[in-house]
C-alpha cells in the first residue's frame, strides 16, 4: 500500500494547488510510501503519491495518466483480480503500458465509470482527476481498509491517506478536537464514517465513490452488507458449506501471495484466524515463508507455546518479539501519531511495534486474520447477545443466567466472576432482548460511563445527541429482517471494524514502518459468503467459527482448532503507572494540560491517575476494566491533542519524485 494525497480548487475562485503544498503533504506520508515519489499538478488540481512498491515495481509509478491523457490517478491499496479484470478490458480494445493494478484500476474506471468498482476484489482508496470534465473522482474499498480524508477548506477540497497531510497542506486550516468524534469514540471505541475526531475533517465511508464535478458533490454507496432476509436454501449440506468456505479461503490467499512482486510473511498469534491464514499461505509461498509473533512479559497475555506449535507445524522461518508493559509505555506517543485517534486500549502498541520487526526481516506484505471474528462470529459478544436473548425471554431462570460463566474466562477481572456483578452487569436492559443493538449496549454503556470524566463543556456537547440514538437510526431498511446474529454481526463491522480493528490495529500499525497489510478473511467473495452462511455454521449453540473449525482440522494441529478462544490483548493502563513513561504521562495528565485541551476535568482525571497508581504501587496484577479504558482512553486523547492541535506537524520539503508533469490545462470552473 502507499500514500496518496491531493488539492483540488472546487470553484473558479479558489487558488490552484501549490506544490510547495502538495510537497509537505508527501512529507507527512513518507512512512506509508519510502520507494518513490510522484506529482500531477494543473492549474485546478494536484495530485500526490507516495509509492510503497509491491506490483509492477520497474513501470508502477503514480500518479498514472490513462494513455488517452483523458484522466490521472493516485491509488493506495491492491485490486487482487486485477489480471482477470485486464483481460476483459484487452478484449474491449484497451492497451496497457504497465503491468500494475493502477492502469487496470484506471481503464476500468474509464470504460465503465464508477460501476468499475464494483467489479473489484480488492483493499483500495483511490483519486481519480479528469483535467477535462474537471471531475474529482474518491472511492474506498468495501470494508474500509485503506485510510481516506478529505476536508474543504476556503474553496479547496483536501484529500488524503492521513489526517497529518491535510494538515501540513495548509497551515490555514483550523485544528480542533471534534466533541461529536470524541463522543462517538467513548461510546463506540471509534468514530463512525464519515465522522472523524478533527473538525472539519471527514473520512470516506467504506463502500463509498465521492464525485466532485460544476459544483456537484455525490456521495453514493456501491457496497452494503447484505445478510439472508429467509431460510437458507442454497447449500445442500453441511460438507457443501465447508467445502464453500475453504476454497473461498484457499483462494482468496493465493491471490494475496501470488500477486505480489516482493516475499509475502504472515503474523502468527497463535489463536484459529491467524493459523489457518499462515497455513493456507505457506502453500503458496515461493522459498522461505516468513511469520511473525508476539510474545509477551506478562504471562496473562503470552500465546508462546501455540505460535511455536503452529509455525513447526507450517516449517515456517518464525520470529518472535518479546513486548513488557515499559516497552508499551515507550512506543505509545508514536502510536498515537500514527493512529489519529484515541484509543481505550494499548493493544495497537505491540502491533506497532512487530511491524517494525517485519520491516527489518527484509518483508514489505504480510497476511493477517483480521476479520474473521466480524465475518465468522468469533467474538464474545455474539456468543453473550445469544445468552442474553435467551435469558429475557425468561429473566427469572437462574440457569439461563448461569451460562454466563461460559463468557471471558481469559480475563482476570471478568464481570461474570462474580456471580451478583454478572447479574447486574448483564441484566441491564434485559427486557429488551429483541431492540436493535442489545447485543451492543453493555459494552457501550461501559465504555461511555468515561463521559463522567469529561469537562463541564464536553459533557454539554455531549448531551446534545445520543451517538447510539443516531447510529440506530440509519439503520439499512432490512435490518429488521435480519437473525439477532446478522443484525450483531453488522453492527460489530459498522462501529469496531473499518474504525478501529483494520485503522488503529491494521493499517496505522503496519504502514508507521511500511508494511502493507493483506487481509483474506476480508476477500469480497468470502465476506459475501460468510454472510450468507446460515447462523448455525458460524455460532452453533455457543461454539463460534464452527464452520473456520471444521475448515481448519485438515490444515494445523489440534490443539489449536480445539483451544478455547482467547482473543489478542496487551497490558494497558498499568504500563503508565509503573514508572514506565512517567514524563509525559505526568504532562499530559498535568492540570495544566488537561485545561488546554478541555475534554476532561483536572480533578476527576487527577482522580484517575492516582488511583491507579496506588494500584501499581501496591502490586495488583490489573486494574479494573473502566480504570483501564479511562486512563488509556484520557492519556491518548491528550497526547492526540498536544501532537495535532498544540504542535501542528508539518511534512518534510526535501524530496526527490520519480513523476512530476506540471501540466497547465485551460482555466475554468466547477460552477
Amino acid at each position: 500500500m502507499c500514500g496518496i494525497a491531493g488539492i483540488v480548487a472546487l470553484n473558479a475562485n479558489a487558488p490552484g494547488p501549490s506544490r510547495k503544498a502538495l510537497l509537505r503533504m508527501l512529507g507527512t506520508l513518507a512512512h506509508r510510501g519510502p520507494d518513490e515519489r510522484g506529482l500531477y499538478r494543473d492549474e485546478r488540481a494536484g495530485l500526490a503519491h507516495a509509492r510503497l512498491s509491491i506490483i509492477d515495481i520497474k513501470s508502477g509509478q503514480q500518479p498514472l495518466n490513462d494513455a488517452g491523457g483523458a484522466a490521472w490517478i493516485v491509488f493506495n491499496g491492491e485490486i487482487f483480480n486485477y489480471v482477470e479484470l485486464r483481460a476483459q478490458l484487452i478484449s474491449l480494445g484497451h492497451h496497457f503500458h504497465t503491468r500494475s493494478d493502477t492502469e487496470v484500476l484506471l481503464k476500468a474506471y474509464c470504460a465503465w465509470g464508477e460501476a468499475a468498482f464494483e467489479r473489484m476484489n480488492g483493499q483500495w482508496a483511490v483519486a481519480i482527476w479528469d483535467p477535462s470534465a474537471r471531475r474529482l473522482v474518491l472511492s474506498r474499498d468495501r470494508s474500509g481498509i485503506c485510510p481516506l480524508y478529505i476536508c474543504e477548506h476556503q474553496g479547496q477540497l483536501y484529500f488524503a491517506s492521513e489526517v497529518k497531510a491535510i494538515f501540513a497542506a495548509n497551515p490555514a486550516i483550523p485544528r480542533a478536537l471534534d466533541p461529536v468524534g470524541i463522543d462517538q469514540t467513548f461510546t463506540f471505541w471509534s468514530t463512525v464514517p464519515p465522522q472523524t475526531v478533527f473538525q472539519g475533517v471527514r473520512e470516506i465511508e467504506p463502500g463509498h465513490v465521492r464525485s466532485y464535478a460544476r459544483g456537484e458533490v455525490r456521495d453514493h454507496a456501491f457496497w452494503t452488507p447484505r445478510y439472508p432476509t429467509s431460510p437458507d436454501e442454497h447449500f445442500s449440506s453441511d460438507v457443501d458449506k465447508i467445502d464453500a468456505v475453504r476454497n473461498a479461503l484457499e483462494t482468496a490467499t493465493a491471490f494475496r501471495m501470488v500477486r505480489a512482486d516482493v516475499p509475502v510473511g504472515s503474523y502468527l498469534s497463535g489463536g484459529l484466524d491467524s493459523s489457518l491464514v499462515a497455513a493456507l499461505g505457506s502453500r503458496f509461498a515461493e522459498g522461505r515463508f516468513q511469520t511473525f509473533s508476539l510474545r509477551f512479559t506478562d504471562a496473562e497475555y503470552d500465546e508462546t507455546s501455540y505460535q511455536r506449535l503452529m509455525a513447526r507445524a507450517i516449517a515456517s522461518e518464525h520470529h518472535e518479539l518479546m513486548v513488557s508493559r515499559r516497552d508499551i509505555a515507550e512506543a505509545f506517543p508514536k502510536v498515537i501519531y500514527h493512529t489519529e485517534r484515541p484509543i481505550l486500549r494499548t493493544a495497537p502498541v505491540p502491533l506497532f511495534l512487530l511491524s517494525k520487526l517485519v520491516r527489518e526481516r527484509g518483508i514489505k506484505v504480510v497476511l493477517t486474520g483480521e476479520g474473521a471474528d466480524e465475518m465468522f462470529a468469533g467474538y464474545d459478544l455474539f456468543r453473550e447477545g445469544k445468552i442474553r436473548r435467551f435469558w429475557g425471554r425468561q429473566p427469572s431462570s437462574t440457569r439461563r443466567a448461569a451460562l454466563l460463566k461460559r463468557l471471558y474466562p481469559y480475563i482476570s477481572r471478568s464481570p461474570v466472576h462474580t456471580q451478583a456483578v454478572a447479574l447486574k452487569f448483564f441484566g441491564h436492559g434485559i427486557s429488551a432482548f429483541d431492540a436493535p443493538g442489545f447485543a451492543h449496549q453493555p459494552r457501550w454503556r461501559s465504555t461511555s460511563a468515561i463521559k463522567r470524566l469529561f469537562s463541564d463543556d464536553m459533557r454539554g456537547v455531549a448531551s446534545r445527541a445520543d451517538p447510539v440514538t443516531e447510529l440506530l437510526d440509519r439503520l439499512p431498511p432490512d435490518f429488521a429482517r435480519w437473525t439477532s446474529l446478522a443484525q450483531d454481526q453488522y453492527l460489530e463491522t459498522k462501529t469496531l471494524l473499518a474504525g478501529y480493528l483494520l485503522s488503529s490495529q491494521g493499517d496505522r500499525m503496519l504502514m508507521a514502518h511500511s508494511v502493507e497489510g493483506r487481509f483474506p478473511f476480508l476477500d469480497d467473495d468470502v465476506v459475501e459468503l460468510a454472510n450468507s452462511l446460515p447462523d448455525a455454521c458460524k455460532l452453533r449453540i455457543l461454539d463460534e467459527k464452527h464452520v473456520l473449525k471444521r475448515v481448519a482440522q485438515s490444515q494445523m494441529p489440534p490443539e489449536i482448532v480445539k483451544r478455547k478462544k482467547q482473543p489478542y490483548r496487551a497490558p494497558n493502563a498499568l504500563c503508565f503507572v509503573d514508572g514506565g513513561g512517567s514524563s509525559y504521562v505526568d504532562e499530559a495528565l498535568s492540570r495544566r494540560s488537561i485545561r488546554a485541551a478541555n475534554i476532561f476535568d483536572p480533578v476527576a482525571v487527577e482522580r484517575l491517575h492516582s488511583k491507579c497508581r496506588a494500584h501499581a504501587e501496591a502490586g495488583a496484577a490489573d486494574l479494573s476494566n473502566f480504570d483501564n479504558m479511562a486512563l488509556v482512553g484520557v492519556l491518548s486523547t491528550q497526547l492526540l491533542f498536544q501532537q495535532f492541535v498544540t504542535d501542528r506537524p508539518e511534512g518534510a520539503h526535501r524530496i526527490v519524485l520519480a513523476v512530476d508533469a506540471d501540466h497547465q490545462h485551460a482555466s475554468g470552473a466547477y460552477a
